[in-house]
């Protein structure tokens, strides 16, 4: 596939236990599936040829002999079908008997993988007809060839460098030191487990929880391939729980008791992003001992079947969302908290517009005082209409204000403007950049003069967003003496206030709720007909297009051509792809153009994995050309 992604299977056939014959065909009828999907990794379970279960089975030459001639078979089934394969079977090597995986690609057997730990606990007895291995790599005599045999693999694809592909089996995961440790740290971007285990009550969650730890630790792609129907039942019984995991986010899973394959895309070139990013991964970084063999794989087309958030700084699970919107109102108030502690401050100063950011910036501060014990009376809260300023938004501000308790102050700026326009020879009837501005930079001034009058301290409102596009009057609504919303989206700030709606209720509910369904808007150009006139998003683009780019340029580090493919994907049907790339280049003009105002923020309590703080998540020159991503963006 395109832009780094590796189209990937984990495979649970139906088997016979040792049926080895029969077996062989339903993973070879798997393999020609997984082709026609363009499959370029795929994965059997443990032991998948013969079957786990075979018991004693196992100690007669005639099982792992038949499972060497399946497994001849099973090889030139990959012939043609551009893809690395996996395959559970036991090997025969110095004298011992062996739990492989075999990498398969284009008609050849790649290598044999041997299980390094074995269970013999409980209702597992694998060193009864198994041998551990814990040796060099080495060659074991197979089918007329020496074929390499070890667990210190790395697995290269030809034609996309990060595609690296390292296994491991079953209880190796399980393990306090898993290989799969080394191999990552070797430079596998993708693990691949060939498991057979049993299904009790409560073990899916705990293999789940395993896999996306084990993934996120691991900063890898994780793969996992699970026994199922076919199984012995004499005293257990297999679910076939297929996972595709990458870097602690589940991809795709199988239902339990199923059989068939589980396909997701793994994005090799983050995982590579991810691993540069987090400095400590590098440090560990080591290949002693290991060896790579190449292989040829690459599936046709680009279509992807992993979801692609359309807004990924919101949660999408609903049992989550509560939870996670308490989570980040209690730290921006817990960090707003501190600082009114520190500083000593006797109030707190902000100004609320009736939008969406001061309405937050105002329930984050109602709860630090809270918190401190103090009453909201102590919270000014001024609005100060002037040129734009709609009896909508004028309206809310004031029942906001009224609704939660806090102390409100209306300020008339329009004369003290005019008055500065006359200083300045500014005719207004001018409606530029100076006109506009003079508002927002009055409205800041009356904010400190406030605050230094009653010994406290100006919240700031803005949010990420504005930040991420320059939307803010230097040295106007962009400083403040501690931003609550600093690193909240704007996307995020809708359900953050949705949410506080919600959990408050009756007439502030309601007034909240007009918030959110009143145009986003400086409010800093004359009404027209009563109604706004200054729509923030026909002038910069929608934030929601405006936070995806965001989220996929800063968390995920990725190039313009692969964040146009990934919103062409993700807002299909909601805009063409000529807006698509219209509004992604105004993200890159402003990003870059704007970043002076972002080299002097103030502070602000970062709550997500994306921030834009000079002194924390963000250094950047503010000079810096953007003639290369634009370059990029064409092509």
């Amino acid at each position: 596939m395109k832009h780094g992604f590796v189209k990937v299977a984990a495979a649970t056939p139906h088997i016979r236990v040792a049926d080895v014959r029969y077996n062989a065909e339903e993973i070879i009828r798997t393999i020609g599936q997984a082709k026609e999907r363009g499959v370029e990794l795929l994965v059997f379970p443990e032991l998948c040829v013969c079957g786990y279960t075979c018991g004693d089975l196992f100690g007669q030459d005639a099982l792992p002999d038949a499972a060497a001639a399946a497994l001849q078979r099973i090889a030139r089934a990959t012939a043609g079908a551009q893809m690395l394969v996996f395959v559970g079977l036991p090997v025969r090597f110095r004298g011992a008997l062996y739990n492989c995986a075999a990498a398969l690609n284009e008609g050849e057997i790649l290598a044999f993988v041997p299980k390094r730990h074995l269970p013999n606990y409980a209702e597992f007895y694998e060193k009864r007809n198994f041998q551990p291995y814990c040796g060099e790599n080495a060659f074991v005599e197979f089918a007329g060839r020496r074929v390499p045999f070890g667990q210190k693999f790395l697995f290269r694809s030809a034609a996309m460098q990060n595609f690296t592909v390292a296994a491991e089996l079953c209880e190796d995961l399980w393990v306090p030191s898993p290989p799969s440790v080394s191999h990552a740290l070797a430079g596998a971007h993708i693990i691949v487990n060939l498991s057979a285990g049993n299904e009790t009550a409560g073990k899916a969650e705990y293999r789940r929880m395993l896999v996306r730890s084990h993934s996120a630790k691991t900063i890898c792609g994780y793969v996992y391939a699970d026994a199922g129907e076919g199984e012995s039942t004499t005293d257990m019984v297999f679910a076939g729980h297929d996972i595709v995991c990458e870097n602690g986010t589940i991809l795709e899973e199988s239902a339990l008791f199923s059989c068939g394959m589980t396909v997701s895309e793994i994005d090799v070139q983050y995982l590579a992003f991810e691993r540069r990013r987090i400095n400590t991964f590098s440090e560990l970084s080591r290949a002693d001992g290991y060896e790579e063999i190449v292989f040829r794989a690459g599936g046709e087309g680009e279509s992807l079947t992993r979801l692609i958030e359309r807004l990924p700084f919101v949660p999408q699970e609903d049992d989550k969302l509560g939870e996670r919107a308490e989570s980040i109102l209690n730290m921006q108030a817990m960090g707003l908290k501190k600082r009114i502690e520190h500083t000593r401050a006797t109030c707190a100063v902000l100004g609320i517009s009736g939008g969406l950011d001061s309405a937050l910036a105002l329930l984050v501060t109602v709860r630090a005082f809270r918190a401190l014990g103090r009453s909201p009376k102590e919270i000014i809260a001024v609005t100060m209409p002037c040129f734009g300023t709609t009896e909508k938004t004028r309206g809310n501000s004031l029942r906001l204000m009224e609704e939660l308790g806090v102390t409100a102050r209306t300020v008339e700026i329009a004369e003290t403007v005019r008055a500065h326009f006359a200083d300045i020879g500014h005719e207004e009837s001018v409606h530029n950049a100076a006109y506009e501005n003079a508002q927002a930079r009055m409205r800041t001034l009356v904010l400190m003069d406030i605050a230094n009058d009653n010994g406290g301290f100006v919240v700031g409102t803005g949010d990420l967003s504005e930040l991420a596009l320059g939307w803010a009057t230097y040295n106007g609504d962009h400083m403040s003496m501690y931003g609550v919303n600093a690193s909240v989206p704007k996307t995020l700030v809708r359900y953050l206030v949705r949410h506080e709606a919600a959990r408050l209720g009756g007439a502030v509910e309601r007034t909240l709720c007009d918030i959110l369904d009143t145009e986003i808007s400086p409010e800093l150009l004359p009404p027209e007909e009563g109604k706004i006139a200054q729509k923030t998003e026909e002038l910069v683009g929608p934030y929601e297009l405006h936070d995806f780019y965001l989220w996929h340029v800063l968390r995920r580090g990725e190039d313009p051509a692969k964040v146009f493919f990934l919103a062409k994907i993700a807002f299909a049907g909601v805009y063409e792809d000529a807006v698509l790339k219209k509004w992604l280049k105004n993200f890159y003009s402003r990003f870059f153009s704007q970043q002076f105002k972002r080299s002097c923020l103030p502070d602000g309590v970062k709550v997500g994995s994306v921030a834009l703080s000079p002194r924390g998540d963000w250094r950047m020159p503010s000079d810096a050309s953007p003639a290369l991503w634009a370059e990029l963006l064409e092509k």
